[in-house]
């Protein structure tokens, strides 16, 4: 018994030393491989990107286009080399009798084809859209949007489904392939666009004054003149009624910028309707309150 382990043992010893060499040989060559194709795929897709027929977007819409599809081309770059090493590994175990073994599997690769196939509809089906997604550039990593009810950031775009994650943290899984209507919020520019309720008697003039004053006075410092496109303004009136005047204020911004604009917007006409005297909207309850105790 001993006899036999020792010859056990010195076969798969002698098997590992004349073997050994051949299996890390493409371990080592197909990490260096990965490696080195996953950075010249980033630098070539960058340099496309970069392309004249680009030159027209933002840094931002580049920067989004090229996350997106490098993260792509490395997910097949990286698919390519795990089968390319896989089927090598497998030649050193098997050596030329693979061909032999795997060929009744070719043979009949038509029937399984077939039922692979009905099975499998739904992942082609997503892989299709994906492609489609990524091409027609509906949306890229990094943008924020609506999809079939859900509102995120787009964390990943991958051969068979987009990943979102929402303010709450939460994150949202679609199969590309059921993605038929996207709202994107960040394509670009993007709208700062808000309203504030003021009180019926408010001089709408004096507000509209004050309005283009801050935003063209924002638009101009240095913090704020590379995020805003045009100037934050009155546009118009919105709804009315004997407790409320709404006023609409609008203004473009660079992708995403337009929530930190309206922010700084309502922070200085707050501070500057309190200097003002400027009153703003009472709510109808309050104002019914106020009225049944008089």
């Amino acid at each position: 018994m001993d006899r036999f382990r020792d010859l056990n043992f010195h076969s798969l010893t002698t098997w590992m030393l004349d073997k050994g060499v051949d299996l890390l040989t493409p371990l080592v060559i197909g990490i260096i491989v990965y490696y080195v194709g996953k950075a010249l795929l980033a630098r070539l897709i960058k340099q496309i990107i970069k392309g004249a027929r680009h030159r027209e977007w933002h840094t931002k819409d580049i920067e989004k286009r090229q996350k997106t599809l490098v993260q792509l081309f490395v997910t097949i770059w990286r698919l390519i080399v795990i089968f390319s090493v896989g089927y090598a590994i497998l030649q050193v175990f098997f050596g030329d009798t693979i061909s032999n073994t795997f060929a009744p599997l070719f043979a009949s690769a038509g029937i399984v084809g077939i039922a692979v196939g009905i099975g499998a509809q739904s992942l082609i089906r997503d892989f299709l859209s994906g492609i489609f997604i990524i091409s027609e550039n509906q949306y890229r990593v990094g943008d924020i949007v609506d999809i079939e009810g859900a509102s995120g950031t787009v964390e990943r775009i991958g051969s068979r489904s987009t990943v979102l994650r929402d303010v709450d943290g939460n994150v949202h899984y679609f199969p590309n392939g059921m993605v038929q209507h996207v709202i994107n919020k960040t394509m670009g520019y993007s709208m700062a666009r808000f309203s504030v309720s003021l009180h019926p008697s408010t001089d709408i003039e004096k507000i509209s004054e004050i309005i283009d004053e801050i935003g063209n006075k924002l638009t101009k410092e240095e913090a704020w003149q590379h995020k805003i496109l045009e100037a934050p303004n009155f546009v118009s009136i919105g709804d009315f009624n004997g407790t409320a005047v709404e006023v609409i204020v609008a203004g473009k911004t660079q992708p995403s910028d337009q929530w930190a604009v309206i922010a700084e917007m309502r922070r200085r006409l707050l501070e500057r309707f309190e200097l003002e005297g400027v009153k703003l909207a009472i709510p109808p309850t309050v104002a019914a309150a106020a009225k049944s105790k008089k």
